[in-house]
C-alpha cells in the first residue's frame, strides 16, 4: 500500500490542494493521501487563523472529492501546546501502518526550507518525498540542499501542477464578501458560510 501524508494549514482547503493531491496520487499510484491539518506549525507559530476543528471539518468535506483522500487527525494540536513536527507525524503513521510505503507530499517552497525542519535527515529516512513545483520556486533550485545520492533517490519531483493559489489571498477575498466559488469546493463554501468563518 502506498500512502502519502499531506500536511499544511488548510486555512481554507482549496482547489489547489486537491489538484496537487490528485496529481501526486495519479503520478505515484498512491492508494491514499492523508490530508492532515497542522495543529501548530513550528515554522509558522502564528500562521493559522481558524481553529483546528473547523479546518479539519473543511478538509473532511474537501476530501469527498476523491475516494483516495482522507482527512486525518494525525497532526492535531498537542495537549501540551507544543508545535507539531512532521518527523513525529510520519513516525506515528509508520507505526500505525507498518506495511505501507510512506510518502510526504510538499511544495517546493516548503522543501527548500528542509534544513530548518526538525530532524531533517530522519525525515528523509522515514518517507520518500513528493515535491511539487510552485511559482517562484523552480524545481532546479532543489540542488541547493546538497542531498547525498541516497537522499536524492528518495525525493521525487512533480512538475506538472502549477497552482499559485495562496490561502492568505483567499481569506482576504472571503472577508471582503467574495465567495471564491472558482477556488473552493461547494461543500467547503457551505461550511464557511454556515459557520461564519473569515468574516
Amino acid at each position: 500500500m502506498r500512502v502519502a501524508l499531506f500536511g499544511g494549514s488548510f486555512d481554507p482547503p482549496h482547489h489547489g490542494h486537491l489538484a496537487v493531491a490528485t496529481a501526486a496520487a495519479d503520478a505515484f499510484a498512491l492508494d491514499s493521501v492523508f490530508f492532515a491539518p497542522a495543529g501548530r506549525q513550528p515554522l509558522k507559530l502564528n500562521g493559522t487563523v481558524t481553529p483546528f476543528e473547523d479546518r479539519l471539518a473543511m478538509v473532511e468535506l474537501a476530501c469527498l472529492e476523491d475516494r483516495r483522500f482522507t482527512a486525518s487527525k494525525l497532526d492535531a494540536p498537542r495537549a501540551d501546546g507544543a508545535p507539531n513536527y512532521t518527523v513525529e507525524t510520519l513516525s506515528e503513521l509508520a507505526q500505525r501502518m507498518p506495511e505501507a510505503e510512506l510518502f510526504n507530499l510538499v511544495g517546493a517552497d516548503s522543501f527548500l526550507g528542509l534544513p530548518r525542519w526538525h530532524e531533517p535527515e530522519r525525515l528523509l529516512q522515514l518517507a520518500e518525498w513528493i515535491v511539487v513545483s510552485r511559482p517562484g520556486f523552480p524545481i532546479a533550485s532543489l540542488s541547493s540542499l546538497e542531498l547525498d545520492a541516497h537522499q536524492q533517490s528518495r525525493v521525487h519531483l512533480l512538475g506538472n501542477v502549477h497552482d499559485d493559489t495562496a490561502a492568505t489571498g483567499l481569506r482576504e477575498r472571503l472577508e471582503a464578501g467574495d465567495p471564491c466559488i472558482d477556488l473552493i469546493a461547494p461543500r467547503v463554501l457551505d461550511y464557511i458560510q454556515s459557520h461564519h468563518l473569515y468574516q
